[in-house]
C-alpha cells in the first residue's frame, strides 16, 4: 500500500506497524509519520491477563522498545489520553499532542429530538437501559445484567440491550446463556460479530440510561471511555463508577450519578429507582466538551505545520 500510494504522510494507528513505518521513513529523505497512540500497550499486556504470564514481560518490553524507537522517528506523538503524558517515557513535550476519543456526529444523523433537562421514565413505565462497546468482563459486562436484574424489582419494565462484540471466546457461550435465562430482561446484538457504529448510536438515541460499568483496573483507571463522549454527547443519563477522572467529565453537566457497581449488596431496588427516577439530567443540554470540534482543530493545525 506505501509503494502503491507513495504518500508524504503516514498516520501509522499500531506498534505492529511501527518496524515497516520506520524503514519506510528511512528509505527516502523527506518522508514523515505520525505515531497515534490509542492505548498504553505495554501497561495492557502486563494486566490484562490476554497473554501467557511468562509472556507479559516480553512482549511488553519489546512494544515499549519499538513504541520508544518509532517517537524519535516520528515528526509527532499523538495521545488519545491525558494520562499518557505521564505514563509512557517516549512522549517528549513538545512532540506530543493530545486528541481525546470525542464524538463526532454523522453528516446524514438526524438532529436530536431530545429536550433538556431530561428525566427517565416512571418506574411504572419501560426503561432502556444500555451497555455498548467492546463486551468483556473487564468493561463490566456481568454487572450490567446484575444491576438490571436488581433493579426490575422495583422497575419491572427495565430492558438492558447489550451491543457490541466480544473477543473473548470463552466468556461468548456463557454471556450467551445468561441472557437466554434472563428472559425478556436483557437483548443481546452482536456478540459473535461486529456491530455497525451507526447502529450503535441508534441505540443511544433509544435509550433511558446508560451504564459504564467497568471493574477498577490499571489499564482503565486513567482513561477516559470513547462511550463515555458518546453518552454525553447524546445527552444520555449515565451510571457511572466512583472514578474521579470521569467524574470531572460527568458533574458538571449534571450528566448522571455514580454507582459503586463492585459493591456486595446493592442498595434496595425501591430508593434506586426512587433517586435515579426523582434526578433532572443535562439541565445546560450536552456538553460541548463532548464532541470532536475541539480535536479537530488541534489535528488540523498539525498537519499544516507538517
Amino acid at each position: 500500500m506505501l509503494q502503491k500510494l507513495r504518500p508524504q504522510v503516514v498516520l501509522v494507528h499500531a506498534p505492529e506497524l511501527l518496524p515497516l513505518t520506520v524503514a519506510w521513513k528511512a528509505l527516502k529523505p523527506g518522508r514523515r509519520f505520525v505515531y497515534d497512540v490509542r492505548e498504553n500497550y505495554a501497561l495492557n499486556i502486563q494486566t490484562q491477563q490476554v497473554y501467557p504470564h511468562w509472556a507479559r514481560h516480553m512482549l511488553a518490553t519489546l512494544v515499549r522498545g519499538l513504541e520508544t524507537l518509532a517517537a524519535r522517528q516520528a515528526t509527532a506523538v499523538l495521545l488519545a489520553e491525558r494520562s499518557y503524558a505521564q505514563e509512557l517515557p517516549f512522549a517528549r513535550p513538545g512532540k506530543t499532542l493530545l486528541l481525546e476519543n470525542k464524538y463526532q456526529p454523522y453528516s446524514s444523523q438526524a438532529p436530536s429530538a431530545t429536550t433538556f433537562p431530561r428525566r427517565l421514565p416512571a418506574p411504572t413505565e419501560p426503561l432502556r437501559v444500555l451497555y455498548s462497546g467492546t463486551i468483556s468482563e473487564l468493561n463490566g459486562v456481568w454487572e450490567a445484567i446484575r444491576f438490571v436484574q436488581h433493579l426490575r424489582t422495583a422497575w419491572p419494565l427495565a430492558h438492558l440491550t447489550i451491543i457490541g462484540a466480544c473477543q473473548q471466546p470463552g466468556l461468548l457461550p456463557r454471556l450467551q446463556a445468561a441472557v437466554a435465562e434472563a428472559s425478556d430482561a436483557v437483548t443481546l446484538r452482536g456478540g459473535a460479530e461486529l456491530v455497525p457504529h451507526a447502529e450503535v448510536v441508534a441505540e443511544i438515541q433509544r435509550s433511558h440510561l446508560g451504564l459504564l460499568p467497568y471493574r477498577p483496573h490499571p489499564s482503565t483507571a486513567r482513561c477516559v471511555p470513547t462511550k463515555l463522549f458518546e453518552y454525553l454527547a447524546h445527552g444520555l443519563p449515565l451510571l457511572v463508577p466512583p472514578n474521579p477522572l470521569w467524574q470531572q467529565l460527568v458533574q458538571p453537566s449534571g450528566a448522571g450519578v455514580a454507582f459503586d457497581f463492585q459493591q456486595p449488596e446493592y442498595p434496595a431496588a425501591p430508593d434506586l429507582a426512587a433517586e435515579l427516577g426523582a434526578r433532572w439530567y443535562y439541565p445546560s443540554g450536552a456538553p460541548a466538551e463532548a464532541f470532536w470540534t475541539s480535536e479537530a482543530e488541534k489535528l488540523h493545525r498539525l498537519m499544516d505545520s507538517i
